[in-house]
C-alpha cells in the first residue's frame, strides 16, 4: 500500500495545492471525490470565512479532505482554534517553522505535512514531528524556495535527507510527471496549478482564460527580496522587474505590491492590476476540465507512462 495514501487514507496519492483564492471547499471536496486529497486555501480567507469553507467542504464530501495554513497568516491563533473546533483532521503548513505548530496540532489528533524547498528544511521538518513532507521546487507557481531548486534536484536530495512520507511539488500536472516525481523517490504528488484552472476552481474566469493561453517562459520568480513569488509576465510583473531594476528596497516593492493585489488578479480578473500567480507548467494546459476528468487523466496517463518505460527498459 502506497505510504500517502495510508496516512491520509485517500485512494490515489495526489494532494491538491491549498492555494489562495483557488483552493474553496467546491474544489477541495471534488478533489476529495475523485480520490485524492483536496485541501483549502486557508491563506485568502477571514478566519470565520474558513469555517464556512470546512463545513461546506464536510456537506460535499465523505471522504477526508484538509487544510492548507501559511504560518505567517495573520491571525495565526483564531484559525488554529477554529482547525480544533471544526475538528479537522489533516492539515498541511507552509511559510514558517514547522516547530511552532506541529506538536499543537498533533496533539489535538491531526496528521500534519509541512511545504519546503530544501533539504535542510525537511531536516527540520523531521524534528519538528511533522507526518509527511512536501518539497516544492522552483518550478511552482506563488510563494517560492529562496532557493530556487528545481524540483528534479530537490527530491532526490529531501528523499536522502528524511525517510518520512514524501510528496513531490512544483511542475507536476500530468500523468508522466507524477511517475518522474516517483521514480526521484517521492510516494505521491502534490499539482497546484492543475487544479487552479479546473472549474471547480474559484479563480476568476479571465485568469484562467489567461494561464490556459500561456507559452513556455510566459511566468517569472520576482519579489525575491519580499518572499519570491512566480508571477505571470504582464503589466503588474513588468512594474515589479522595472522597480528590481533599479534596486527599490523592500519596502518600495511592499508599497507596490500594496494589499489585495491576488484576490484582485485571481479572484476578481484584473489582469493589469491584479498579482497574477501561476506555475511554470500551466503552458501545457489549454482546456478548461473538471476536476473528476484531470484526476482520471491523471491515472492514465502515469500507468501509460509506466509501462512505457518498462517496453522501453535497458538490458
Amino acid at each position: 500500500m502506497n505510504r500517502i495514501c495510508s496516512l491520509f487514507g485517500i485512494q490515489y496519492p495526489i494532494i491538491q495545492g491549498g492555494m489562495v483564492w483557488c483552493s474553496g471547499w467546491r474544489l477541495a471536496s471534488a478533489v476529495s471525490n475523485a480520490g485524492g486529497l483536496g485541501l483549502i486555501g486557508a491563506g485568502s480567507m477571514h478566519p470565520e470565512v474558513l469555517r464556512e469553507h470546512i463545513r461546506k467542504c464536510e456537506a460535499a464530501t465523505d471522504k477526508p479532505f484538509g487544510v492548507n495554513v501559511p504560518l505567517m497568516y495573520p491571525e495565526i491563533d483564531t484559525l488554529m482554534r477554529i482547525l480544533v473546533e471544526e475538528k479537522v483532521r489533516i492539515v498541511f503548513t507552509s511559510a514558517g517553522n514547522p516547530k511552532t505548530w506541529t506538536k499543537y496540532l498533533k496533539d489535538q489528533g491531526m496528521t500534519v505535512a509541512h511545504v519546503v524547498s530544501s533539504s535542510k528544511f525537511a531536516t527540520k521538518c523531521e524534528e519538528a514531528g511533522v507526518d509527511a513532507i512536501v518539497a516544492e521546487g522552483f518550478e511552482a507557481g506563488g510563494h517560492n524556495g529562496r532557493e530556487e531548486t528545481t524540483t528534479m534536484c530537490l527530491i532526490p536530495a529531501v528523499r536522502k535527507a528524511t525517510s518520512l512520507p514524501l510528496l513531490a511539488a512544483g511542475g507536476i500536472g500530468n500523468g508522466p510527471a507524477m511517475l518522474a516525481a516517483f521514480a526521484l523517490g517521492a510516494d505521491g504528488v502534490q499539482i497546484g496549478t492543475r487544479f487552479a484552472l479546473t472549474q471547480e476552481s474559484s479563480a476568476h474566469e479571465n485568469f484562467k482564460r489567461l494561464c490556459l493561453n500561456l507559452k513556455e517562459g510566459d511566468t517569472k520568480l520576482l519579489l525575491k527580496k519580499l518572499s519570491p513569488t512566480r508571477l505571470v509576465k504582464g503589466d503588474f510583473a513588468t512594474a515589479v522587474e522595472e522597480a528590481e531594476a533599479r534596486g527599490a528596497s523592500a519596502e518600495e516593492l511592499r508599497e507596490l505590491l500594496g494589499k489585495g493585489r491576488a484576490k484582485k488578479g485571481i479572484f476578481e480578473g484584473d489582469l493589469k492590476e491584479g498579482e497574477l500567480e501561476i506555475g511554470q507548467v500551466a503552458s501545457l494546459f489549454w482546456e478548461e476540465t473538471s476536476v473528476e476528468e484531470v484526476m482520471k487523466e491523471l491515472i492514465r496517463d502515469f500507468n501509460l507512462s509506466l509501462e512505457n518505460i518498462k517496453y522501453n527498459h535497458f538490458e
